[in-house]
């Protein structure tokens, strides 16, 4: 009988610790951290008075569990009919081909008339809720296998504000090569495309390796989605295959590298045949 009072007194000690647990909220949960149960934040806007607020999953409940990122880019109908160059915009997927996020180009007019692919520019990434969690800066550089200075970089931003990563072009005159490189832009993975980036009817991939290049670890595609989009329009389909526990920092770096190739290889309708 001692034991079954001890036992039932440990019971109602846990009710009372969960009921108590209840009552204060959840404290296993820091402020601004994600509640994967509940999609739920903690807002820490004044440190005195934190109170839960429905909100969307930040990116890093996406990116962890993909291995395949679809970027499509929506056809612009002004940019058609008129012939001039408008704000990129690209729906991003996950394999099912639900969209994630959304990216939208901010650029003046005066740097896509007149600097076309070099131009300076922003893309900011939203979630479905319109929320930015991304943003990548690129600014204006050069582009030529004949100049080894002053080479295309961006610079990766997760959330907006922080820098995580860069991406950065490497010169050689044979084959397109980037490095992705960490917040104090120390060089983790190179980005190596082939050496005719036109295609010819078919994908075009690049290869994401070690720095070594001895080892693959993904490739980022470029889709050949028809003769007559290719040729008619600039938008483009690609692909970014990964393992599903690369880190979200490098996987977001892949997703700029996206943008920067597009610009840089594909930006022009002839260019992508």
């Amino acid at each position: 009988m001692v034991a079954t009072s001890i036992e039932n007194k440990g019971k109602d000690a846990e009710v009372r610790d969960k009921q108590n647990q209840k009552g204060r909220g959840v404290p296993h949960f820091l402020p601004g951290i994600a509640d994967p149960d509940q999609s739920r934040i903690i807002s820490s806007s004044s440190p005195g008075n934190q109170v839960w607020q429905p909100g969307p999953r930040p990116p890093s409940t996406f990116l962890p569990t993909l291995d395949l990122i679809i970027l499509h880019q929506q056809v612009e109908l002004l940019g058609m009919i008129l012939g001039t160059e408008t704000s990129n915009k690209y729906e991003i997927k996950n394999s099912l081909g639900q969209r994630i996020y959304f990216a939208v180009e901010e650029s003046i007019c005066f740097n896509r008339t007149f600097c076309s692919t070099l131009r300076s520019c922003t893309l900011k990434i939203t979630d479905n809720s319109g929320r930015e969690v991304i943003t990548v800066n690129r600014p204006l550089r050069c582009n030529s296998c004949w100049c080894p200075c002053y080479l295309q970089e961006l610079e990766i931003q997760a959330p907006p504000g922080t820098t995580v990563a860069y991406v950065a072009q490497k010169w050689d005159p044979f084959q397109p090569k980037f490095t992705i490189q960490n917040a104090n832009k120390e060089d983790i993975l190179k980005i190596v495309g082939p050496c005719a980036t036109c295609g010819c009817f078919g994908d075009v991939d690049f290869e994401v390796k070690t720095i070594n290049e001895k080892l693959t670890v993904g490739k980022i595609s470029k889709y050949w989605s028809g003769f007559v989009n290719n040729v008619f329009t600039n938008a483009d389909n690609f692909g970014i295959h990964v393992p599903a526990d690369l880190d979200v920092t490098v996987k977001a770096a892949m997703i700029g590298a996206c943008f920067l190739f597009d610009f840089m290889f594909f930006e022009h309708s002839l260019a992508g045949l």
